[in-house]
């Protein structure tokens, strides 16, 4: 029995993207993994009412702050691992 020849080395084309601009991109991914911007904003928004806490002087308030503030970033490296390896499946397809 004949072996079959071995596949070709050659990889997979990439994808080509026109030329698109930085709105054009920010646009694309946050479409492919929406959770991701989604939980920058919300790291963003709990460290400013966190550090405007400690500015006045309400250190309990500031201290809750910071500690939501870690899992708002837990959040949103979920959400990037999770777009990784959903954005992995489909190109395995």
């Amino acid at each position: 029995m004949a072996a079959a020849p071995p596949p070709p080395l050659e990889p997979s084309p990439l994808p080509v993207f026109s030329q698109e601009g930085f709105g054009d991109k920010f646009l694309r991914k946050t479409r492919e993994n929406p959770l991701v911007p989604l939980g920058c904003l919300c790291t963003v928004g709990v460290l400013t009412y966190g550090l405007i806490s400690f500015q006045r002087g309400n250190t309990r308030h500031s201290q809750l702050m910071m500690r939501a503030r870690i899992l708002a970033q837990g959040f949103t490296i979920a959400a990037l691992l999770g777009g990784m390896v959903v954005t992995a499946m489909k190109s395995r397809k």
